[in-house]
């Protein structure tokens, strides 16, 4: 029989998947138009004649490395410590997957001569709607959990995580310049979607 899961981990949880909908949505600025922070003093246009990438490739590529890098880490925990073998499974594939696609960003983000991280500086992505992000407060409480506990912990943020994933992805696919990023993005939308619905199905298992 399943461990108890806590009423307060629990509902916050749940409430989670509930609200992923409703969370961040992702940065992207329109082609040739460089903001604070993302157009590191060149003009867009001088990038765009040298690549066919934009501002709003950058914004994506870096902040989904930042998004990445909270994704493996939840992903890694669940590999190791969730009960059922099927949130193993997805967690190892996950993890494999996204440390391959982040390898990939940074080599195009270094072949544009543009910084692999993102501008953390408060602010920076006003114009952006903000940082998605899977909070500090419940990534503690998921290393911190155990069992049946943990396992639902990590299946409702991660669904909030990867329709963050999603919205950014979308977001690319729109204002992007750079077919090669952008088509990343589009498979980006589809393996997330398709994860997201294997999460939920084990969530409701």
């Amino acid at each position: 029989m399943a461990a108890a899961v806590s009423p307060r981990l629990g509902r916050r949880t749940v409430a989670l998947a509930a609200l992923a909908p409703l969370l961040l949505t992702a940065c992207g600025t329109g082609a040739g138009t460089p903001k604070a922070g993302h157009g590191h003093g060149r003009p867009a246009a001088n990038a765009a004649a040298a690549s066919g990438h934009n501002d709003a490739d950058v914004m994506f590529l870096q902040m989904m490395i930042e998004h990445h890098r909270q994704g493996l880490e939840m992903a890694r925990l669940a590999a190791g410590r969730a009960p059922r073998e099927e949130v193993r499974r997805l967690a190892a594939a996950v993890a494999a997957t996204q440390a391959d696609e982040v390898r990939t960003m940074r080599s195009w983000l270094t072949r544009w001569s543009e910084p692999t991280t993102v501008d953390h500086a408060p602010g920076a992505h006003a114009d952006h709607g903000g940082m998605p992000a899977t909070g500090e407060k419940e990534i503690r409480a998921l290393r911190g959990a155990k069992g049946a506990e943990f396992e639902n912990a990590f299946l409702s943020l991660f669904l909030a995580h990867q329709h963050n994933a999603v919205k950014m992805a979308r977001t690319e696919t729109s204002k992007g310049g750079d077919a090669e990023t952008k088509a990343f993005a589009q498979r980006v939308v589809e393996s997330r979607s398709d994860q997201i619905r294997q999460m939920l199905g084990l969530l409701n298992a």
